[in-house]
């Protein structure tokens, strides 16, 4: 990606053009950043008390029964939001889509192992282990081969 800043008196506010053949996810986080709709952290549920989570913690989100919930090492975290919701949140954090019920933070993903099934399975830096639906693989190798990471990190 090609990257040019003017700095000149003559402007009296930023101005952003984007130039390219197609949409692409890149594309979408930049917008969702520049537009400012990257929070921060967000909220979660614990021992029946509101906690403020990191998205550079988390593991994985996922659903089961109804409910949300994020991985942190060894806690599961409820988090009362949809799952699209919490994917939308923190996809500028270097989260993307595993499976139908799960989303996970590229940026925590220490290994890979092939399943026979096509799947692969995603071992995270904090011991924990998730598997990608092979609808996802491709979409996933993908980012990961153009850097991977948030402009967290």
């Amino acid at each position: 990606m090609k990257l040019n800043i003017e700095i000149d008196e003559k402007h009296t506010e930023p101005s952003i053009t984007i130039k390219t053949n197609e949409w692409t996810e890149e594309l979408e986080e930049i917008v969702a950043i520049i537009k400012g709709k990257k929070r921060r952290r967000i909220f979660g549920v614990e021992n029946e008390q509101t906690v403020l989570l990191e998205p550079a913690e988390i593991d994985f989100v996922y659903a089961e029964n109804r409910k949300t919930f994020a991985r942190i090492g060894k806690r599961n975290v409820e988090v009362r939001m949809k799952l699209y919701e919490v994917e939308e949140m923190l996809a500028p954090h270097g989260f993307m889509r595993f499976s139908k019920s799960v989303i996970g933070n590229l940026n925590q993903i220490e290994r890979f192992e092939l399943s026979f099934n096509g799947n692969l399975c995603v071992y995270f830096r904090s011991g924990n282990k998730e598997y990608i639906s092979r609808k996802y693989v491709a979409s996933i190798k993908n980012r990961l081969a153009m850097g991977g990471q948030s402009d967290d990190d």
